[in-house]
């Protein structure tokens, strides 16, 4: 079993940090990083004083400031946790990381592979830790299920199709693609532990022109998975689901439910033949299981992960590289958008970046 907490060893003092951006996302990291014991905050910065100022109110002791340059130049202060719009992700990681900062960036990493490449650069000749903040990656659902695919239990992975829609949020900045995508490309690479050789989408920009609120791709992996991710803006109910099918058993994963894991020991079989031109097909419907999941808060244990990494020099398990791999995919969404859906080599990025 992936372990669910990363606890900070004995002797190791709690890692100095500032959050970066207190939209949305950004209270949730100051929070969590203010009640980890491996974490002690020092800094809150956003532009919007409207935003800075409840939060300074609720965090006394905590230093606020509309200029990121305060949290560069303050020597004592060791990682920063960004959490702004894509765009300006790559600039003030990239500040960061040149001032000397450890660096987590909510997803995604950066809006381009070069830019990721880049800070993926940076960060290795600087010895620094650079993290993207991929949170599903420590959800106690995704890690039981990539237990129950590392241990062949569910035998040779047939196919995974993956649902991810809502009413809202539009973003008017970034895709769906961009916005969503990155949750389920990062579960994909983090179970089956490639990237996919090749992806084609479609999609379509309902509400607002040329930004696309809804996108339906397909994966293609070198050892003969399939899968299928649906992600939409645009749809009446909440949806979390996920289906893993394997030549033992089956996996049905929804966030939402109060049983997230539910594991089908169903399946198919093909008999031999007893004479010529006959086939027959044995189908299996046994048990469903519905495993204890314990609980967790996974941006607590992503941040506890952070931390850990900063004072070990290990590699998060939501490492720079595989954020680099899911940049590249929602790259190749882009290219296959640009060419009416056309079906994209992941491993020739001149074809991702034309």
């Amino acid at each position: 079993m992936m372990p669910s907490v990363f606890p900070l060893e004995t002797g190791h003092e709690p890692v100095r940090t500032g959050v970066v951006g207190l939209g949305y996302w950004g209270p949730n990291l100051i929070r969590n990083l203010n009640e980890l014991e491996a974490s002690e905050l020092r800094w809150i910065c956003d532009l919007d004083e409207g935003r800075l100022q409840p939060m300074a109110k609720r965090y006394p002791a905590v230093r606020s400031t509309t200029a990121y340059d305060d949290l560069l130049s303050d020597p004592e202060l060791e990682a920063v946790a960004i959490a702004t719009p894509v765009s300006t992700h790559y600039p003030l990681a990239l500040a960061a990381l040149e001032a000397g900062k450890h660096v987590f960036i909510e997803k995604p990493l950066a809006a381009s592979t070069s830019e990721a490449r880049e800070l993926l650069r940076v960060a290795d000749e600087r010895g620094l830790t650079l993290m993207p903040g991929h949170t599903f990656l420590y959800s106690p659902p995704v890690n039981m299920i990539r237990d129950l695919i590392r241990s062949g239990e569910l035998g040779d992975i047939y196919f995974i199709s993956m649902s991810r829609v809502n009413l809202g949020l539009h973003q008017s900045d970034v895709s769906v693609a961009w916005d969503l995508g990155p949750h389920d490309f990062s579960i994909l690479r983090y179970w089956l532990e490639e990237t996919p050789s090749h992806l084609s989408a479609m999609s379509r920009s309902c509400v607002f022109p040329d930004i696309p609120d809804v996108a339906f791709i397909n994966l293609e992996y070198a050892r003969g998975v399939i899968a299928h991710v649906e992600l939409s803006w645009l749809a009446p109910s909440k949806l979390r689901r996920t289906t893993v099918v394997g030549s033992n058993k089956m996996v049905v994963y929804d966030d939402v439910s109060t049983e997230p894991v539910r594991v089908f020991d169903s399946g198919v079989m093909l008999r031999d033949p007893q004479s010529f031109g006959e086939f027959q097909l044995s189908y299996r419907t046994g048990e469903i299981v519905s495993p204890a999941v314990q609980p967790a808060e996974p941006l607590q244990v992503e941040m506890a992960d952070f931390c850990v990494a900063i004072r070990t020099g290990t590699a998060p398990r939501s490492s720079a590289e595989l954020g680099l791999a899911v940049v590249r995919m929602i790259e190749a969404v882009d290219a296959s958008l640009s060419s009416s859906g056309e079906r994209i080599p992941l491993g020739d990025e001149a074809a991702i970046a034309a």
